[in-house]
């Protein structure tokens, strides 16, 4: 991981994905959007770094993770629940599998928007 000034307000990192697993690169991701890295945090500020991730599509995922891991979604009616595989999803949209992860981690409340939208995935 390396760190860029790219303005006097915050930091810019960029961070390269390859052979790394999903969760604790989204764990890293999630705290630099925080801002928990920073001695000045503060629970109720957005943050002002943003995070440049490369090379997600050679992101390291076990092979069972591949196949047993689900992600839901329901539509509302009765009977709508659709699940699709993480294998499906990874092939089709890996960064789409990064940000869902870090958005997962990060605190629900009116900051998480704007925290990920600082998430850029090359």
């Amino acid at each position: 991981m390396t760190s860029l000034r790219s303005d006097n307000v915050g930091m810019q990192h960029i961070i390269d994905a390859t052979h790394k697993t999903v969760g604790r690169l989204a764990t890293q991701i999630a705290t630099i959007l925080q801002g928990k890295h920073r001695p000045d945090y503060h629970p109720r500020l957005p943050g002002t770094d943003t995070v440049r991730v490369k090379n997600v599509s050679q992101l390291s995922i076990s092979t069972k993770k591949l196949t047993q891991k689900k992600y839901y979604r329901h539509s509302g009616p009765l009977g709508h629940l659709k699940e699709r595989k993480l294998k499906d999803v990874f092939a089709r949209k890996p960064a789409w599998v990064l940000r869902h992860a870090v958005g997962l981690m990060l605190p629900k409340n009116r900051l998480r928007a704007p925290r990920l939208r600082r998430l850029v995935i090359e």
